[in-house]
């Protein structure tokens, strides 16, 4: 039986029991003269056989753009929109993006800005996606060096959760989407924190796995309906994201990009110090992030000569307001304080406490 997470006027996101009955139904739901299929190079061979012999399916053309974070970029989204004119799409025709997070957020700007737009169905292939990127309407691409720079919110008509695609993934893409699982366990409940950090993520069971994304998705779900277009509470969801998206720019910029669930693990080790100092987060809360963090992420090996250039990078994040650095921080586990600031000395502080600890 296919059992559906969340139900919105725009969404819905199932929980695969069946994926080519699920898919079928999805398809037949969205109005279509044309079928597009984004892959990425690796979903190309991995994922797309799974699905490219229903009959639902028949006639698809598949658009196929690079598989790694440095290709999100405007002249992969012109290659997208070239296949698709090529191909005849129009206003009724849909798109099925393949893959991780980086052909869910690409495809769907994609979509929304084709013919002003044109229906799309998510099908997470990563456990980073299936978690975060292909729910929530957040679309977009990198651009000038920057993290998702350039973007629209724009919600897929379905998103098909199928953790059998996991088995395709190598072990550090299992760890990229569980860094994200965290940040949810932070802002929802001891319960779930609890969960997560004694979840042996090195050999998951994926039957146990599949609920707890069923449960990580639910509480992302929660904050987008509150709030869809991120004005209050959905910041929530940029915890560990401030420092997070500094460290995945400055990693690009060193040409040795690091997977994003990473960026974000990395990153929640500074502001959960700074959510100590500026809003009295439990410092034992904190200490046993920081030591999880250390033993299944690592560390990533910046200097104090590197914490100029992360400042800059902060300074470009969204969610800043006339040049003041924004910080989601919590005050416990789910208690959420949103529009946090910092001092640059505050800033280098957490920073250092991350090169040694």
């Amino acid at each position: 039986m296919t059992k559906i997470i969340t139900r919105t006027m725009n969404q819905r996101i199932i929980l695969s029991q069946d994926l080519e009955a699920e898919l079928t139904s999805a398809v037949s739901d969205c109005e279509h003269d044309k079928i597009f299929i984004l892959t990425d190079t690796v979903t190309n061979k991995l994922c797309l056989p799974v699905i490219k012999d229903y009959p639902c399916l028949v006639n698809a053309t598949v658009i196929t753009i690079g598989s790694s974070d440095m290709e999100k970029t405007l002249d992969s989204t012109v290659h997208v929109w070239q296949c698709l004119q090529q191909g005849g799409a129009t206003r009724h025709s849909l798109l099925i993006n393949l893959g991780g997070g980086m052909v869910t957020d690409l495809g769907g700007f994609a979509a929304g800005t084709f013919k002003r737009g044109l229906n799309f169905i998510n099908i997470p292939t990563t456990l980073l996606s299936m978690v975060d990127a292909s729910v929530g309407g957040k679309t977009g691409i990198n651009f000038g060096g920057l993290k998702n720079e350039i973007g629209v919110f724009n919600d897929s008509r379905y998103v098909i959760l199928c953790t059998e695609f996991l088995k395709t993934l190598d072990d550090e893409n299992i760890r990229s989407g569980y860094a994200e699982m965290l940040k949810h366990g932070l802002i929802a409940t001891p319960e779930l924190w609890r969960e997560l950090v004694t979840f042996d993520i090195t050999r998951p069971d994926l039957r146990t796995l599949q609920r707890m994304v069923a449960d990580s998705v639910a509480v992302k779900e929660r904050v987008v309906t509150e709030d869809p277009h991120e004005n209050g509470i959905r910041k929530a969801l940029n915890l560990g994201h401030t420092m997070g998206h500094a460290f995945e720019s400055w990693a690009m910029k060193k040409r040795r990009p690091i997977l994003h669930g990473y960026a974000v693990a990395y990153g929640l080790i500074p502001e959960l110090y700074l959510a100590v100092i500026k809003t009295g987060f439990p410092v034992e809360v904190m200490r046993e992030a920081v030591r999880y963090i250390r033993d299944v992420y690592g560390m990533l090996p910046i200097t104090c000569d590197d914490y100029p250039e992360l400042l800059e990078l902060m300074t470009h994040d969204k969610k800043n307001t006339a040049g003041t650095i924004n910080f989601t921080l919590l005050s416990g586990i789910g208690e959420i304080v949103i529009n946090q600031t910092a001092t640059k000395e505050e800033i280098f502080e957490t920073l250092d406490f991350y090169r040694e600890n």
